[in-house]
């Protein structure tokens, strides 16, 4: 009787189970089956779209491809023309590659202006990576260090100047020529001074910095003399005892009258020279005069001889 009771709860247990999933089918069947079908059709419609943009980057791939053979035959015409045609129907990643060629392409032809243009438009696109819209911001930059002053100059670098910018050692090299070619001396050493040990500056960039570092230097130095002269001019001249004639003449004019004047001071060894110059002139002459007294003597001594007596 135990067994039999039980069973008998088990089926209709199973009944009641039976009759609530039939109740709720009949209640949601259609929204199961939309769901499903929406599912489906998702799955269907990611996998269709994933294949036509694997078949939009193989072609667009392709075309790139020829487009860069076409510039390395210096067709630049020709290619050109098929990067613009990359960039208006290509998939983002080949369009942003073909303006930044079309960019390049200006640049080798000498349109800086149309280059600058092209590299301002692709780092103004919120479509491009990044990483290549710095990229582009850099080279419009470096493109315009000729004409731009600092403050343009310094608008275009410094969001590439941070510490997290991959092209910082670019930025700050480019930022401080330009303060250098405005004159800002100081400012250009604060920045190209530290990229001398910064061990992401590659050589290259090293040696022009050094080149322009000297120029700083030679700068300031030239500044210093020019500072320092007012101060020397005004210093009053000393008097100099060795002085020629010509300084003599342009003496002051309010000199004492009471000071000797130097060429008519005769020192005392000059005038014991003289003296005794004098002395023996005067000691000649007279022995010159007895000289000749005593011949005079001798000579009447001889005219005047005794007379014999007759």
């Amino acid at each position: 009787m135990a067994d039999d009771g039980d069973s008998l709860l088990r089926e209709v247990d199973e009944e009641l189970r039976r009759e609530k999933m039939e109740r709720f089918w009949q209640r949601y069947n259609g929204l199961i089956l939309g769901a499903a079908a929406v599912v489906i059709a998702g799955v269907a419609g990611y996998k269709f779209l994933e294949n036509r943009r694997l078949s939009a980057t193989y072609t667009a791939g392709s075309q790139f491809n020829a487009a860069v053979e076409l510039a390395n035959q210096n067709k630049r015409e020709e290619a050109i023309k098929a990067f613009q045609n990359i960039a208006e129907t290509g998939p983002h990643g080949y369009a942003s590659l073909a303006k930044l060629h079309i960019a390049g392409a200006y640049v080798k032809d000498g349109k800086t202006a149309e280059a600058v243009a092209a590299f301002d438009a692709l780092a103004s696109d919120p479509s491009v990576d990044q990483l290549l819209k710095s990229f582009a911001q850099l080279q419009a930059a470096s493109l315009r260090m000729d004409q731009a002053d600092f403050t343009e100059m310094q608008n275009r670098l410094n969001s590439l100047t941070g510490d997290s910018s991959p092209y910082k050692v670019s930025a700050r090299e480019l930022l401080g020529f330009a303060a250098f070619k405005a004159g800002k001396l100081e400012e250009a050493r604060k920045l190209l001074e530290p990229l001398l040990i910064d061990p992401n500056a590659t050589r290259a960039i090293q040696d022009r910095i050094k080149v322009v570092m000297a120029e700083i230097t030679a700068a300031e130095l030239a500044k210093e003399p020019a500072s320092g002269a007012a101060p020397q001019a005004t210093e009053p001249a000393k008097p100099d005892a060795a002085a020629s004639p010509a300084s003599a003449q342009t003496a002051p004019a309010d000199k004492p009258e009471t000071e000797p004047a130097a060429t008519q001071t005769v020192p005392p060894a000059a005038a014991a020279g003289e003296d005794a110059g004098k002395a023996g002139d005067s000691k000649t002459e007279a022995d010159k005069a007895g000289a000749d007294k005593t011949g005079a003597g001798g000579t009447e001594e001889k005219a005047a001889p005794a007379t014999p007596a007759q």
